[in-house]
Formats: structure tokens, sequence, C-alpha cells
């Protein structure tokens, strides 16, 4: 889901109300379903971005599993 500004101005006035005047149940449950929309839309573009620079998902979690002296092969090139 695209980042607008609706969701944007949606998201300040709950934080507003909540702050000033305290959520019912229902706009507590729209509260975190609108910031998780939004968590998950900064999370897209930051993927794209790092796709659109070279970097994939693939690569950089085969790194994380992965430590320099682990002999797997991927993290040290083998030595001929």
């Amino acid at each position: 889901m695209a980042i607008t500004m609706e969701l944007v101005e949606r998201i300040n006035y709950l934080a507003r109300k909540q702050r000033y005047e305290g959520l019912t149940d229902e706009e507590k449950d729209e509260q975190q379903k609108l910031r998780r929309q939004y968590l998950d839309g900064i999370k897209k573009q930051v993927v794209d971005a790092l796709e659109g620079a070279g970097h994939t998902r693939k690569d950089e979690l085969s790194k994380a599993k992965h430590q320099s002296d682990c002999g797997c092969g991927h993290c040290k090139p083998h030595e001929h």
C-alpha cells in the first residue's frame, strides 16, 4: 500500500486525539492497522531503493547467516 497524505493525516489525527481525549477500542485498532500500513510502506520504499542500487534481499540475508570464518564457500572464496 502506498503512503498517502490521507493515511498520514489520519495517523496524526488519531495520535492527537489519543494524547488529548483518548481513543475508543475501535480507534485503537484502526490506529494500529494504519501504523502497520505506514511502516510496511516505508519498508517497501527502502527495499525498492536498495534493489534499485543493485542490492538484493537474498544477498543480504545470505551474508547475515554466515561469518567470514565459517568455511562454507559463500563467505570466503575457495583457495586453490
